[in-house]
């Protein structure tokens, strides 16, 4: 269903392999607890291959992301790091 916003975005199909942190960190946002059936987009490429996806937007770009086991594990290990970093940026005086 293209929606007249969607429509004037750029489209971009990344696969696992070229995922940056700026992406990983939309859908860490968007999926803080995981995605699930409802939001996967399959349709056929160019290859007339079934492909399953998830979705995130920018300003100007919509993403799909290729959907797979190490999505899963690379957003789950990208969400652990992110905790780690919050914990390590604590105040001095709640370190004591």
């Amino acid at each position: 269903m293209k929606t007249q916003q969607n429509e004037n975005l750029k489209r971009v199909i990344v696969d696992y392999k070229k995922l940056n942190n700026t992406i990983l960190d939309l859908i860490v946002n968007k999926y803080p607890d995981g995605y699930n059936d409802r939001d996967i987009i399959t349709f056929r490429n160019a290859q007339n291959e079934i492909v399953e996806c998830v979705e995130v937007k920018t300003e100007g770009t919509l993403y799909l992301i290729k959907v797979s086991k190490r999505l899963i594990n690379a957003m789950q290990d990208h969400d652990d790091e992110y905790d780690q970093e919050k914990e390590t940026d604590l105040p001095e005086e709640l370190e004591k």
